[in-house]
């Protein structure tokens, strides 16, 4: 197995090296009186695609979920250490949240368009953030973020049908149109292709390739090939920790610690 996923990894590059677009510092992660994560140290490099990988409940979604902040919606958690964006503390007491989550936009688990048109769900953000001065210059947004998705062409003569009425696959290519129409500089996906078949899948999974083009992105995912396929970085975590981190195609090859090769080829646990 271990075999199969190196002939799908990326292949090598002679790139230079990435600057680190966020950091986590001993970012420790409570909910209640459980912690979830443990003095986790982290830097997501900028346009990079960084995969995130473990078991199930080892502390990969609620350290994704805390680099936008959307741990504050869950009542009692507590985020310890530092995550800075470009260098600042994004859970500095002055930092705008809704700010943050333009800048850092989310993709999650299941499509989740919103009960409004196509072009509504896409003109959503760069609404509320005043990003269009006129109908003119939203509707170049909206049809460049649908562009950039891969989407355009499959939705350009019913853009004001219901974007629920699209197919898996293009609800979520929908919502990474949403996400980017508000120009983020980091996407987070919490496994964006789990409730995708393997052709929409493998579609979002080009979609991800072309935009670490212009975007920082970071992938939770349960799938090897996957994260062999579309990521730069991997993080192996294991009881919210991190075990090991390094470029992708050494963590599939020659991992350092047992239990990431354990885990990649199966025989963890």
């Amino acid at each position: 197995m271990m075999e199969n996923l190196h002939l799908t990894a990326a292949p090598k590059t002679s790139a230079p090296a990435f600057a680190s677009k966020m950091k986590g510092e001993s970012v420790s992660v409570f909910y209640g009186a459980k912690q979830a994560l443990f003095e986790v140290n982290l830097d997501v490099y900028e346009r990079q695609v960084t995969a995130l990988i473990g078991p199930s409940g080892c502390g990969k979604s609620t350290f994704l979920r805390s680099l936008n902040r959307m741990n504050d919606t869950v009542e009692g958690a507590k985020v310890k250490g530092l995550i800075t964006l470009d260098g600042e503390d994004i859970y500095n007491p002055q930092i705008d949240v809704v700010e943050l989550r333009a800048r850092v936009g989310m993709v999650f688990q299941k499509p989740n368009p919103f009960p409004k048109s196509i072009f509504e769900n896409v003109a959503y953000g760069p609404k509320i953030h005043g990003l269009a001065k006129s109908k003119t210059d939203l509707e170049e947004i909206v049809v460049t973020s649908l562009r950039k998705a891969g989407l355009f062409q499959e939705v350009k003569d019913r853009l004001h049908d219901a974007g629920t009425g699209l197919s898996g696959g293009q609800q979520q290519r929908l919502c990474i149109a949403r996400a980017i129409a508000v120009s983020p500089e980091v996407i987070l996906m919490d496994e964006p292709c789990s409730a995708l078949d393997p052709i929409a899948t493998a579609t979002v999974e080009e979609l991800i390739d072309e935009l670490k083009q212009n975007f920082t992105i970071v992938i939770v995912t349960h799938s090897m090939q996957q994260a062999a396929r579309v990521s730069q970085r991997t993080a192996m975590f294991h009881l919210g920790k991190i075990v090991e981190v390094g470029p992708t195609e050494k963590m599939f090859q020659n991992p350092d610690d047992k239990r990431t090769q354990d885990y990649i080829t199966g025989r963890f646990g």
